[in-house]
């Protein structure tokens, strides 16, 4: 048991909570402690009935049953892998940054899911966070299964592709990445490529609420390069390399 606390203490902080809720919350749906029913998006529920924990619920809950487990660990797979890869990467010692990131998809992604009726939030989310991780890497070599290998930016639509093969949708897929490029795009692409405006801007409150850690260890194949230099290639009229990677907010 040591080894396991050691271990969940080694995830990196949100992706912590994340993963940790990810399991409790299906968990007690699966125990009966709280009915199932009461842990969906249901529009109707949510706008009349002002039951307004569904969009939170809906996010780390999933019916684990005989025909949905293997999906469900393959996903929570992925939200500890890229999560913490993401984290500890490009936003390495800027959980505020981090933490707006997954809030501004969590919100695209309810709202997309009111509008279509999508009564679970996980894979969405879960595959945002993936996107974002492939884009700033995308010229990366991933392995996937059977020994497969290509560059990261196509990790998400060959998990799209898989998750249709034992899940049979790729709606849930679909709209992640969709929400993940849009977030990307304000963020990176457009700013920095295209010379646009940044309409994205992490809060002051969640930088008062997770401040900024100094001396934090970048991994995962993203090299720890400085902003300052990306700043002044774009003032240059140069084009940022994605696929080579960067922290973020490194001043």
């Amino acid at each position: 048991m040591s080894d396991l606390g050691d271990w969940f203490r080694s995830i990196p902080l949100i992706t912590r909570y994340w993963f940790a809720g990810s399991i409790a919350v299906p968990l007690v749906g699966k125990l009966g402690l709280v009915s199932p029913v009461y842990l969906f998006l249901w529009p109707d529920a949510f706008i009349n009935r002002f039951q307004i924990w569904r969009p939170i619920t809906a996010t780390f809950f999933f019916p684990v049953g005989p025909g949905t487990g293997f999906l469900y660990l393959v996903n929570l797979y992925f939200l500890y892998q890229y999560s913490s890869r993401l984290e500890t990467g490009a936003f390495d010692g800027r959980p505020a940054d981090y933490m707006f990131m997954l809030l501004f998809n969590w919100i695209c992604i309810v709202i997309t899911g009111l509008a279509m009726d999508m009564q679970l939030l996980m894979i969405p989310l879960i595959m945002s966070v993936l996107y974002v991780w492939a884009q700033l890497n995308r010229d990366m070599i991933v392995s996937f299964w059977f020994g497969t290998r290509f560059k990261a930016c196509y990790l998400p639509w060959v998990i799209l592709g898989f998750n249709y093969i034992i899940g049979g949708s790729v709606i849930n897929e679909l709209i992640g990445n969709l929400v993940g490029h849009l977030y990307f795009f304000l963020m990176f692409k457009y700013p920095m490529d295209l010379g646009g405006r940044n309409f994205l801007s992490t809060p002051q409150f969640l930088y008062r609420w997770l401040p900024n850690r100094r001396g934090g260890v970048s991994g995962f194949g993203i090299p720890p390069a400085s902003m300052r230099r990306a700043a002044e290639d774009h003032q240059g009229g140069g084009r940022h390399n994605w696929g080579q990677g960067f922290r973020l907010g490194d001043q």
